[in-house]
Formats: structure tokens, C-alpha cells, sequence
């Protein structure tokens, strides 16, 4: 097999940040998704916005799941630490995490299937607690690792490359973290870099929950049955002697459009998504009102994009559990164990 390698040369023009690193610094491996893929305009804008906040990399922690999502933190911020947990359980890990070490950056990368299906209830309990992290969910609407089923946010009556309905109900992921209490809840649009670029680097400075829910469309099911070009025809009529899969070059979906506006948005399978972007007179720490604009624009069959609700007076985990500013893991034996004492005085206080 052959690795493609990046050159660890950078031109000497290349600008640079205020801490003398170039955007080459907060790059990772090379992309192994399919070319075209959502995912890798999410990561594009994850580089951006660390390389304008003049974030050193080794200060980042990025844990995540399972999933094309949660392969993509391998592609940004090479030189930061890095967790692949199981499916479903990053959160459970990053808490822990967080709590042993406050100092860090905490970035969260999921997937639809990873968070609202097997992941759903630790998702919803890291936003009720209030961990300080940037919880990023690169939303497809399928399991791509598995090809192609319906993940649990595919919108009802949507059809699968292999022409199923969906007849359940999607899980709203941005309505669940508002009323999990999460304090920074925004949704964009893997094409719209300059929407999400913005609100990456807002949610990372938050000071709790933060929350975006990234629509990132999926290039590889999207070949129509019937089709003489699609793979299963070729494969029902082609004697081969092996079987190889090609992923055809597609070009990135990107958008460019106003506060307020509407743009249908044509998909590589001929679908169209209805984004409407926030208005400039929107209020976004009116809770109540966010629930109802969300509300009010699936009705419309529209995905309503940018920063949603935002708790002016946000506190993370480590405030609720009222913990010692020094990390935990940072602590050494005696402040530990501070003896028989002082844990005859805590017993007291509890009878």
C-alpha cells in the first residue's frame, strides 16, 4: 500500500500567525474520505480558525467516535493530542479527560450515526453537564462506513441510493443540545466557510457546552439505480476477474449567500437542501425563540443555519463541580490524601 506523504518543507512566504506559525502547522495527514466529501471542507475550516486564534497545536485535544466523521481529526492539527474512542462513547472519554486536565482545548468530532443514534444519550449528557469542549457533528444523514443506510437525522422521506423511503421521524440534534441545556448551539453548512470558520472560533473562546451541527453532504451514494453508469449495473454485467471500487472526482459543494437570505442548494445525488441563514436582527440568547425559529423553518422544509442560542452567563462543569483551579492531574499525594483528619471532618459534615 502507499501512504501519500505531506512535505515537511514550507515556503518561506507563506504568511504566518501571531505566534510565527504558518497554516501548514495546524494541517494533519492526508485525507483518505472521498474526494469531494463535506467532511473536508469541516476540517479546512477547523485549520482556519486555530491557525486565526493563535492556538498552539500541542495545547488541542481532539477525541472522537467512530465514522468518516470521526477519521477526520486526523487530517487537521497533526502535531495535537488525539483519542479515537469507541462508537457512541467520545464524550465519556472527553469528560474525563477535561477533568484531569482543564488546561487543555477540547474538541469533539462525531457523526450523525456516532451522536444520535448508539452515541445519543452520552451526547445529550455532555451538554446538560456543561463540559468545556467545541462539539463538532459532521452531519450526512447516513452510516458512509457501512454504505449508506439512514442515520438517525435523515429527513423523513428521504430516499437511499438504493431507492428506500425513510419513514421515521429525524432527531434534531440542535433542539436536543438546546434543551440539554447546552449553552452555545449553532448550525452551518460544510460549504460555507465563511459561516462556519466564524462560528468555530467562537465556539472554541465559549466557556462551556458549545455545539455546531455542520450539514456535510456525502459524495459516495449518490449513483442512481437504473443507471447504466452506476456501480451495481456495471458489477450485474461484467465478468471481473476482481472487484474493485472507484470513487469518482466530485468538487466540493460551496455556498456564498446573505444574512437572512434562502438558497437551494443542489446535492451530487440531484436532491436539494434549503438553507436560510439568521438575520442580522436575530436575538440568539433568547432560548425560547430559538427552539420556535428552528421549529417554524422545518415546517418549511428548511435548515436553518448560523449561531442559534448563545447563555451570556455560561459555566462549565468544572464551575458547577466548584473543582480546584490546579488540573487534577497535576495534584500530588498529599493533596490527595490530606489524612484521617480531614476525612473524619468530611464524614462529619455528611451525618
Amino acid at each position: 500500500m502507499t501512504y501519500v506523504l505531506k512535505p515537511r518543507l514550507h515556503h518561506p512566504t507563506l504568511p504566518k500567525n501571531k505566534i510565527g506559525y504558518t497554516r501548514r502547522d495546524y494541517e494533519g495527514k492526508v485525507s483518505t474520505l472521498c474526494a469531494g466529501c463535506g467532511h473536508d471542507s469541516i476540517s479546512a475550516a477547523l485549520i482556519q480558525a486555530f491557525w486565526e486564534l493563535d492556538i498552539q497545536p500541542h495545547r488541542v485535544a481532539k477525541l472522537s467516535g467512530i465514522g468518516c466523521s470521526s477519521k477526520t481529526p486526523d487530517y487537521f492539527l497533526g502535531n495535537s493530542h488525539g483519542f479515537n474512542t469507541v462508537h457512541g462513547r467520545m464524550p465519556s472519554a472527553l469528560t474525563g479527560a477535561n477533568l484531569a486536565n482543564r488546561e487543555l482545548i477540547y474538541l469533539g468530532v462525531s457523526g450523525d450515526g456516532d451522536s444520535a443514534s448508539i452515541g445519543l444519550g452520552q451526547f445529550a449528557h455532555v451538554m446538560r453537564r456543561g463540559v468545556n469542549m467545541t462539539y463538532i457533528l459532521e452531519n450526512n444523514g447516513v452510516y458512509g462506513l457501512t454504505k449508506g443506510q439512514f442515520s438517525a437525522t435523515a429527513d423523513q422521506g428521504s430516499k437511499s441510493k438504493r431507492g428506500a423511503v425513510n419513514a421515521d421521524a429525524p432527531v434534531d440534534t440542535v433542539s436536543v443540545a438546546l434543551l440539554m441545556g447546552a449553552t452555545f448551539v449553532a448550525r452551518s453548512f460544510s460549504g460555507d466557510k465563511q459561516q462556519l470558520t466564524p462560528l468555530v472560533k467562537a465556539a472554541i473562546a465559549h466557556q462551556g457546552a458549545a455545539f455546531i451541527d455542520v450539514i456535510s453532504p456525502c459524495v459516495a451514494f449518490n449513483n442512481h439505480p437504473g443507471s447504466t453508469k452506476s456501480y451495481d449495473y456495471v458489477r450485474d454485467h461484467n465478468e471481473a476477474v476482481n472487484r474493485l471500487d472507484f470513487w469518482p472526482t466530485r468538487e466540493a459543494i460551496t455556498v456564498d449567500y446573505t444574512e437572512g437570505g434562502v438558497i437551494e442548494v443542489p446535492q451530487h445525488d440531484g436532491s436539494i437542501i434549503k438553507l436560510r441563514k439568521l438575520s442580522a436582527s436575530y436575538d440568539p440568547t433568547d432560548r425560547i425563540g430559538a427552539q420556535d425559529q428552528i421549529a417554524q423553518a422545518a415546517v418549511k422544509g428548511e435548515v436553518l443555519t448560523g449561531l442559534l442560542y448563545l447563555a451570556p452567563d455560561a459555566e462549565d462543569l468544572h464551575a458547577h463541580l466548584n473543582t480546584c483551579a490546579v488540573p487534577f492531574n497535576q495534584l500530588g499525594e498529599k493533596d490527595l490524601c490530606p489524612g484521617a483528619g480531614t476525612l473524619e471532618k468530611i464524614n462529619a459534615s455528611l451525618r
